[in-house]
């Protein structure tokens, strides 16, 4: 993976009379890299892709994709970009084979056989009408439409939604094969099971600013440790703060680190333990600092507050 960013935003902001979308968000994009974005509906993560099309105007900032401006370039911009948006909106009179037909007009001969490869592997009735089809179906069309566009760099918002959990991991590994392929990838998504399976990096929004960047390589090595004693925990060695987050609640422990666990099994193992129980730390407990009143949508089971978007 190149070091190098493909996508750039600069204090980018876009504003709707009193009500701010994005607000000075700054981000670079790697090339190669599958890029996440996450935030509850009103986040701003929509407004930013559109702003990256050349869809909206930004109101202050600016934003490139390889070097091409995405507000005075936006046509070239989009022969480089391929998208799906939220709302797949398809020909209601049209035939599945007959709009990928339509939308392979505008790209490469050899967009056709990508299509139909495509289709078979997410199991698309190409001569069923859109009107016949099931919301699933639909978004299936949607993404095979996108994907078959041999375009640098992918933009996919919400790519899973609707899908059953077959044609979502199906879905899941087409990305990663474009991403293999040297592809960059933005991905929204509300499930955060699969942006922790997929992604390289991921930013949080909340209500148009970018709260955090995550790298997930790192996120990954992270552990929470819980320990149980015989009665209030015990005066703890010094070197147990210089490598781990510590909190201490009555006769319970709990460590995060980001280091190796066999030195914490170590110094653990002298002291007068009852349990101990060792976890991942993953990206829900991330999102909970910057939005602690959401419940989130894990494993493609939505929660009943609100819907990470």
């Amino acid at each position: 993976m190149s070091l190098s960013p493909l996508v750039v935003t600069e204090r980018l902001t876009k504003r709707y009379d009193a009500a701010t979308a994005l607000d000075d968000c700054n981000l670079a994009v790697r090339r190669g890299e599958i890029f996440g974005l996450l935030g509850p509906n009103g986040a701003g993560k929509t407004t930013l892709l559109r702003l990256l099309l050349g869809y909206l105007r930004p109101t202050s900032g600016r934003a490139t994709i390889d070097g091409l401006d995405c507000e005075r370039q936006s046509i070239e911009v989009r022969r480089q970009v391929a998208y799906l948006p939220g709302d797949v909106r398809l020909f209601p009179a049209l035939k599945a084979r007959e709009v990928l037909d339509f939308c392979g007009g505008f790209r490469d001969r050899d967009y056709a056989a990508r299509a139909r490869r495509l289709a078979e592997r997410l199991d698309l009735d190409l001569n069923r009408r859109t009107t016949a089809m099931s919301t699933g179906m639909r978004q299936k069309l949607g993404l095979v439409a996108a994907l078959a566009v041999a375009a640098p760099t992918i933009i996919l918002d919400e790519p899973t939604a609707n899908l059953d959990p077959t044609a979502r991991n199906e879905v899941l590994e087409l990305v990663r094969e474009a991403r293999s392929c040297g592809r960059t990838i933005l991905f929204s998504s509300h499930i955060l099971d699969e942006v922790e399976r997929l992604c390289d990096r991921v930013v949080i929004l909340r209500r148009g600013r970018l709260l955090h960047e995550q790298e997930l390589r790192t996120l990954r090595q992270r552990h929470r440790i819980r320990a149980q004693f015989a009665g209030p925990v015990p005066e703890l060695p010094e070197d147990f703060t210089e490598h781990g987050e510590l909190q201490v609640h009555g006769d319970r422990l709990t460590i995060i680190t980001g280091e190796e666990l066999a030195p914490w099994l170590g110094r653990l193992a002298s002291l007068p333990l009852i349990d101990v129980q060792i976890e991942p730390v993953g990206l829900a407990a991330v999102y909970e600092q910057f939005h602690p009143a959401v419940e989130l949508t894990v494993a493609g089971r939505a929660s009943q507050t609100e819907r990470v978007s």
